[in-house]
């Protein structure tokens, strides 16, 4: 994935890059693997607003995604890269020889023509699909199980991977992108490589207009409300929060308090906490 830079011909230019989009072949999704999904904006079975700076946003279709790579010992060849509205990856459709065609994540390096395999003898390549206790240490994966056959639940962000750190009785040990070490049942699959589009996060968005397309709504300072609307609201001027540290609108503590429970239950898998 390459940058486009603009020149400086408006405000909203003057800092926005996008991405080429040079990578994407096609650019009507498949029929079959697309289908519709409401936008609820942030609002609950009532239409009170639970989720704020939510809505608007361009129209867009899901694409319905094999995150469970559960078609084993198949050949697929790599018949198109396209762009999904609802993540920053892209995504590859995959023929299979028996006539299915699946979307997947698209991994770097994977093109057009490239064959793929989910199963548990496969080749340690690029886009395979193997348990974890199969994978040789050191080796980057991405779409990775945390139940068997519960379908890739973490690392699926564009650029991410995990590593495969250590192997012990029924637990293989990764290294997340978020630094976190953690252990995870060796039966579990897991997709081989770094997932592509790894240039998104250098992308810079130039003008609020282009976050209302994402679909996402304006954020006002609590500093600048009254005292009815945020804790952090009122005074005269531009004056301090006026608290010992800064608070949600609810009054929960803001801004690094760790929010997980105490009590959780995958605590014990977890090695080394994210930083």
């Amino acid at each position: 994935m390459a940058i486009r830079l603009y020149k400086s011909y408006t405000p909203g230019t003057r800092n926005r890059t996008v991405s080429t989009f040079s990578e994407i072949t096609k650019n009507r999704p498949e029929k079959k693997l697309v289908k519709h999904k409401h936008s609820f904006q942030g609002r609950n079975n009532r239409g009170v607003i639970t989720s704020r700076h939510k809505g608007g946003g361009h129209k867009k279709k899901y694409r319905v995604i094999d995150f469970k790579r559960n078609k084993r010992d198949i050949l697929g060849i790599v018949a198109s890269i396209e762009y999904d509205p609802y993540r920053n990856a892209r995504l590859a459709l995959i023929n299979y020889k028996d006539g299915e065609k699946r979307y997947i994540l698209q991994p770097r390096s994977l093109t057009i023509g490239s064959e793929i395999i989910a199963g548990n003898n496969s080749p340690i390549e690029v886009g395979n699909a193997l348990p974890l206790e199969k994978i040789p240490l050191g080796t980057a994966v991405h779409n990775i199980e945390l139940k068997p056959q519960k379908g890739g639940q973490i690392v699926r962000a564009a650029g991410t991977y995990a590593q495969i750190v250590a192997k012990e009785n029924n637990l293989i040990t990764l290294k997340l992108p978020s630094s976190e070490v953690r252990t995870i049942n060796k039966k579990c699959y897991a997709t081989i490589g770094q997932i592509g589009n790894i240039d998104y996060n250098n992308i810079k968005i130039g003008k609020a207009g282009r976050k209302r397309w994402l679909g996402k709504r304006p954020k006002v300072r609590g500093v600048v409300m009254n005292p009815i609307d945020h804790p952090h609201g009122g005074g005269e001027g531009r004056s301090p929060i006026g608290k010992p540290r800064p608070v949600t609108p609810w009054g929960r503590p803001a801004l690094g308090q760790k929010t997980r429970k105490k009590k959780k239950y995958s605590n014990m898998y977890i090695l080394r906490r994210r930083k």
